[in-house]
C-alpha cells in the first residue's frame, strides 16, 4: 500500500485545514488508519485513528474536540479536519495505514507526511 498525505500547509491560529491520506496498491477497505505528527525536535505523537470499519475512532485529548477523522471507502481516503488550530499543533503529520494503536510501530504503511504551520 502506498499512502499520499496531503492538504497541509500556513494557516493562522483559529484557522482550519483538511488533511487527505489516499491509499494506492490496494484498497483501504476494512483497514484501520492512524494520524501522527512529528514537531521539530520532539518525537512523534499519536493524534488520531480510525477503524477498517469507520466506526470506531481514538483521539488524542491534546487534538479532541478539535479534530476529526473520517474515511471514504469509494475514494480510499481518510481524512482529518481540524479547527481551531494554535502553534502548537504545528507539524509534520502522517498517515499510516495497518492499525489503530496510538502505538506508531504498529502501523505498517506510513505517507511521506505533510506540513502543517500555524502562526500566532
Amino acid at each position: 500500500v502506498q499512502l499520499q498525505a496531503s492538504g497541509g500547509g500556513l494557516v493562522q491560529a483559529g484557522g482550519s485545514l483538511r488533511l487527505s491520506c489516499a491509499a494506492s496498491g490496494r484498497t483501504f477497505s476494512g483497514v484501520g488508519v492512524g494520524w501522527f505528527r512529528q514537531a521539530p525536535g520532539k518525537e512523534r505523537e499519536f493524534v488520531v485513528a480510525i477503524s477498517g470499519s469507520g466506526i470506531s475512532t481514538r483521539y488524542a485529548d491534546s487534538v479532541k474536540g478539535r479534530f476529526t477523522i473520517s474515511r471514504d471507502s469509494a475514494k480510499n481516503t481518510v481524512y482529518l479536519q481540524m479547527i481551531s488550530l494554535t502553534p502548537d499543533d504545528t507539524a509534520v503529520y502522517y498517515c499510516a495505514a495497518g492499525d489503530t494503536s496510538y502505538i506508531s510501530r504498529k502501523y505498517d504503511y506510513w505517507g511521506q507526511g505533510t506540513q502543517v504551520t500555524v502562526s500566532s
